[in-house]
């Protein structure tokens, strides 16, 4: 999977970072202040947009009476403790990214998420300094599927695509890294089980856990 790879580059929530469950019920509380029930495909209709997309969607779907900027402030500050505290690294991944800076591989995120959120959770867990590069879809011009945000993190780390890999979670996720021209690995997350075919469909590798990227016990797809 690494064979010729000079960067990798991990999406964060559901695949980096154990995240998604706390985001159900952020939108849960969010949305009830509005006597709005939570969609039951919300998570389908927003996947791959950036943070900002994400506000605008809820703001115009929803009829909400503040602005895109409030929202995404709203939102921060409700996430903002549990990003800091008590989101964790998926299984392996802390020895991958040690093994991958071990072997002057170059590190970057691309995210949907809020920059803030990023670097609380990353500095949460003690991994921060062993990435070269974050960039998060509100810093390009589309969101995911669009390639943008993973062809800047290349383009930051001095890379080709081609020598780039990808992991991610969800459908869109993947087809960013691929439409970018880049190796793409899916990552397992329940919270994206009901999309699990789909990524396989798309991706050229799948994992459970990232111990399986060091054992090489990952499923090759195509």
């Amino acid at each position: 999977m690494l064979e010729n790879k000079r960067a990798v580059i991990f999406d964060m929530d559901g695949t980096l970072m154990d995240s998604m469950w706390m985001w159900q019920d952020i939108d849960i509380e969010y949305l009830g202040r509005f006597k709005i029930p939570l969609p039951e495909d919300l998570g389908v209709a927003i996947e791959g947009m950036g943070f900002t997309e994400t506000a605008a969607y809820f703001k115009d779907t929803f009829g909400l009476p503040m602005g895109v900027e409030e929202i995404k402030a709203d939102w921060n500050r409700m996430a903002y403790e549990k990003y800091a505290r008590q989101v964790p690294l998926k299984p392996g991944a802390r020895e991958l990214l040690a093994e991958l800076k071990g072997r002057g591989i170059r590190l970057g995120i691309a995210t949907s998420n809020h920059i803030d959120l990023v670097r609380a959770a990353l500095k949460n867990n003690g991994v921060g300094e062993l990435f070269d590069c974050i960039r998060t879809s509100c810093d390009v011009a589309r969101g995911k599927p669009a390639p943008d945000v993973y062809l800047s993190v290349a383009e930051r780390l001095q890379t080709k695509p081609e020598q780039c890999l990808v992991f991610e979670d969800v459908p869109m996720g993947v087809l960013a890294g691929l439409n970018a021209g880049m190796t793409v690995c899916g990552v397992e997350d329940a919270h994206a089980a009901d999309r699990r075919k789909q990524v396989k469909d798309l991706a050229n590798y799948y994992i459970h856990d990232f111990y399986e990227v060091l054992d090489h016990t990952y499923e090759v797809l195509r």
